[in-house]
């Protein structure tokens, strides 16, 4: 099952987002060579706020982090409001219904069978993320190998500009809309059959 993770039950899953960002910075930074801060263990970023928002999926065996992503509001700054807008070529698209995708990261423990069963776990958890909170849409920025798979899944996407290299990198800006039939489009590679998403845990409220 996938976790929603926010300011509001944080706490409850400190040792899952402790691994979390541990293997962002193995993923990131040790194997993609990204130029971003850490502290030598864990990769964050300014991003990383009381506004981000978590899908992650964990290993129900020793509650290690398998595969997550970073939810960020779009009317906010975010990642591509702030670093990428020029990927954009009508603006980027911003709205409360709007969240972007980040961070989008796949444990380097995992063999080929796995990644492909978490990132298809992730990608439905996401979709059900975004019919439960009525979002109209994702988007994100990519390097062009993952873009031309997100590409060519089946859902409604559209490249919100030409790609452009970028650090030596082929990256693209795009978005997903979202609608009740999103995952019935998934093609075959993509689709992950059973619900994934567990509800939200909250702190426990304190008396007055």
């Amino acid at each position: 099952m996938i976790s929603i993770i926010d300011r509001y039950n944080k706490t409850q899953h400190g040792r899952l987002i402790r691994t979390m960002h541990a293997e962002r910075k193995r993923v990131f930074v040790d194997l993609m060579r990204w130029n971003l801060g850490h502290d030598g263990d864990q990769e964050h970023d300014r991003f990383d706020d009381d506004n981000a928002q978590y899908l992650v999926l964990c290993n129900p065996e020793d509650g290690d982090h398998l595969a997550s992503l970073r939810l960020l509001r779009t009317d906010r700054p975010h990642l591509m409001s702030e670093i990428f807008p020029y990927l954009c070529e009508a603006g980027v698209p911003s709205a409360s219904s709007i969240r972007e995708i980040t961070r989008f990261c796949l444990s380097p423990r995992l063999r080929a069978a796995e990644r492909l069963r978490a990132r298809n776990t992730l990608v439905r958890g996401m979709v059900e993320f975004g019919l439960m909170s009525g979002l109209s849409a994702y988007t994100a920025v990519c390097e062009m190998g993952f873009l031309s798979q997100v590409l060519s899944a089946g859902w409604e996407v559209n490249p919100l500009g030409l790609p452009q290299i970028v650090e030596g990198q082929m990256i693209g800006a795009f978005r997903i809309t979202i609608t009740p039939d999103t995952l019935s489009k998934m093609v075959a590679s993509w689709q992950c059959s059973e619900p994934v998403l567990r509800l939200v845990e909250r702190e426990p409220a304190i008396a007055a």
